[in-house]
């Protein structure tokens, strides 16, 4: 089994795990149990060590510590990408790099158009911009030999650089305050982390310690804390060194090691906790609202518009191929599913709306509305896929 193969057996079953956790966060918060789904989330948990003192509810640490690992993960998928993988190349940069620019461009029009002049709700622009491969690739996976490997590749490649678009957002718009200590601290970690690089350090302890200690100073600084995984994942050897006349590959190792807990431990975990959103309240007035309306029209068309038009364009213009063994219609099959935004879009809305009653959760309900119509529309089209096209060969 190839690592394409490997990779999208663990997103469809991952993607699986998170539907079963979203419908049970649902009904918890929409039962009698809502009180203890509550009590659950705003469980107080307290670190102090000396004058360092860390004081978060549970769910603040899911979003703010373990999201850092699933960033950490991106970073290692990024940097292994780059390096010697799907985007080593310009061209196999190209189309899935158009795509992914107009995968976040035009969405977040949409989101503008129905918000414009409403400076709060403005702050959740980069929401429908997102992916969640977990759920796309899953998707992928139920259609088998329907989808050729080449869209795969695409999909998979779209969302790496999604991923890295969002990374490059946080730090630019979902920055607070900032702590000048923080961010000389977070330097000087991050510094060695380079050194130990160099050096041909490849202890995994050794960057576990310092990476620690990036994470809290960049906690502390008021640049999300999330971002010090990425940092630390580009810090991490992905050349193999012989150890015990083996060649091992650091960055490999983790991304192997962490795969499987990421997929069913993080993401799940924080799903569960943002996914919970009280519909007994909600109406259907608030639910055509401005923002969920700009989220819902984002994700479900933007993102569709934006992939299949940038692509088509590039193809047009022969900056790039149509992959390899696939149609038009399957093209745009696959530029629909990547309106799945849910656990990343839900991230980006707890950062642009950390207070849940400005909008009633209507904002995360908008989410998993889109979610689910991407889901569905894309799975149908690539189910009719070649069968429904009237071309069967193109250049």
């Amino acid at each position: 089994m190839n690592f394409l193969e490997e990779f999208i057996k663990k997103e469809s079953s991952a993607g699986i795990t998170l539907i079963f956790v979203t419908i049970l966060a649902l009904l918890l918060q929409n039962s009698f149990l809502s009180p203890l789904y509550d009590a659950f989330l705003h469980t107080p948990v307290e670190i102090r060590f000396g004058h360092l003192h860390i004081d978060k509810p549970l769910y603040l640490w899911i979003n703010d510590g373990l999201m850092a690992i699933f960033f950490f993960l991106i970073g290692l998928e990024v940097k292994r990408e780059i390096i010697e993988g799907h985007l080593s190349t310009i061209s196999q940069v190209v189309l899935p790099g158009v795509a992914a620019v107009g995968g976040m461009l035009v969405p977040a029009l949409f989101y503008v158009y129905f918000n414009h002049g409403d400076s709060v709700a403005l702050r959740g622009w980069a929401i429908p911009t997102a992916t969640d491969i977990a759920f796309a690739l899953g998707i992928l996976s139920m259609l088998g030999k329907r989808v050729p490997a080449s869209l795969k590749v695409f999909l998979l490649a779209l969302a790496i650089l999604d991923d890295l678009g969002a990374i490059v957002v946080i730090a630019l718009f979902y920055t607070v305050e900032l702590s000048t200590v923080s961010i000389i601290i977070a330097s000087v970690a991050l510094a060695a982390l380079v050194a130990m690089n160099r050096l041909g350090v490849v202890k995994k302890a050794a960057y576990i310690i310092v990476g620690v200690i990036l994470w809290v100073s960049v906690l502390k600084s008021g640049v999300h804390a999330t971002l010090a995984g990425v940092a630390l994942a580009f810090t991490i050897p992905l050349k193999p060194v012989d150890a015990e006349g083996i060649k091992i590959s650091l960055a490999k190792s983790l991304e192997h090691d962490l795969h499987y807990w990421v997929a069913f431990f993080v993401l799940p975990l924080f799903a569960f906790v943002n996914a919970g959103v009280d519909l007994r309240d909600v109406s259907f007035e608030q639910i055509t609202g401005p923002v969920p309306l700009g989220i819902i029209a984002g994700l479900f068309l933007g993102k569709q518009i934006g992939v299949f038009v940038f692509s088509f364009i590039a193809i047009k213009f022969k900056l790039a191929s149509l992959p390899a063994n696939s149609t038009w219609l399957q093209l745009y099959g696959v530029s629909v599913l990547t309106g799945i935004g849910f656990t990343m879009s839900l991230f980006v809305d707890s950062l642009a709306f950390p207070d849940d009653s400005i909008y009633q959760h209507t904002d995360k309900l908008a989410i998993l509305i889109a979610s689910f119509l991407s889901g569905i529309v894309g799975y149908l089209v690539l189910r009719c896929g070649k069968g429904c096209s009237v071309e069967t060969k193109y250049e």
